[in-house]
């Protein structure tokens, strides 16, 4: 058997009953996309490193408890819980900054940064509701291009090689999608700004 040319799904299923090679194909097919998401995410190689560990005993554990759910594509599951893993190491790392900043507790800062906190919160919710809106107005493949730069961090090489075309095209549907971006905002006279 070819592991090589067994979909992900059955993968999994055959990784579930045993077969560790499934695993690895698994792990061969993505580790340099899964890689390479971390790294650019945290900018830590050892750290990428680390987490990229620990997405996979994540997969393991999940796995061998029957608990994965076929719902979506198998990389897009290892890249959430990749992204969630990022997400925890940046707020163990808010926590430490905070408690080490000067040595001394001040309750002002505390209640000030909550208070401005809910509020700020409140206020990126609304920018990210409206320019999520606005997304939705553009053609698929300047919204991929535009998700790929600015919510996932990709650099146009990374896009490029995962779109299937060139750096130059994966640029001109970014620059497009900018313009046409300008242009919804003037249209349902939108402020993306905090005032």
């Amino acid at each position: 058997m070819l592991y090589s040319e067994i979909e992900d799904a059955q993968l999994v299923h055959l990784y579930a009953g045993g077969d560790e090679m499934a695993l690895e194909t698994l792990i061969r097919r993505y580790k340099d996309r899964l890689y390479l998401f971390i790294v650019s995410k945290v900018r830590d190689g050892e750290l990428a490193e680390d987490i990229f560990q620990d997405t996979f005993v994540k997969v393991i554990n999940t796995i061998k408890r029957s608990r994965y759910n076929e719902e979506g594509k198998f990389i897009n599951w290892v890249m959430r819980i990749a992204h969630n893993l990022v997400i925890d190491h940046f707020r163990r790392e808010k926590k430490h900054r905070k408690v080490q900043s000067n040595g001394e507790f001040s309750i002002l800062n505390n209640i000030t940064d909550d208070v401005l906190n809910a509020e700020n919160q409140m206020i990126k919710d609304q920018i990210e509701n409206d320019a999520s809106a606005l997304l939705a107005h553009l053609p698929e493949e300047q919204h991929e291009v535009l998700r790929m730069r600015i919510y996932d961090d990709m650099s146009f090489k990374d896009i490029a090689e995962q779109t299937g075309v060139s750096i130059n095209t994966a640029l001109g549907r970014m620059r497009y999608a900018l313009i046409n971006l300008r242009k919804l905002i003037k249209e349902h006279n939108i402020v993306l700004t905090r005032k």
